[in-house]
């Protein structure tokens, strides 16, 4: 790999390495809304905040509750997240699974990737 001309070359190279990891077998695809979703589970995981089902369905920018419902259902049949229970046994709280955190951690290689010099 060449040294980048600019800090956006970066970038570009780690969204080249990223597009490469959909092509290899592991989680089905997910569409933009649900890349959304996810980043948005990753996000509450990693700063250890509680996330239920009812909070995510109270993302009025995400979508309707239906709509939200349905991603969530379809990201856990594709096992992207999963729902545990709390002490409340009417609420769910959404979480990644392990396949979801392994790919965040390819994704962060090919951060680490994109940035090297050679």
């Amino acid at each position: 790999m060449s040294t980048p001309k600019r800090p956006a070359d970066i970038y570009m190279r780690f969204l080249q390495l990223a597009e490469a990891l959909r092509g290899l077998p592991s989680l089905p695809a997910l569409d933009p809304l649900e890349e959304r979703i996810l980043a948005i589970v990753a996000r509450a995981g990693q700063a250890e905040e509680r996330l239920s089902v009812r909070d995510m369905m109270a993302k009025k920018d995400l979508g309707s509750p239906a709509t939200l419902h349905t991603r969530l259902i379809s990201m856990r049949e594709k096992g992207w997240i999963m729902l545990s229970d709390t002490e409340d046994t009417r609420r769910k709280q959404i979480e990644l699974t392990q396949a979801a955190l392994l790919h965040f951690d390819k994704l962060s290689k090919c951060l680490i990737q994109a940035t090297k010099l050679s």
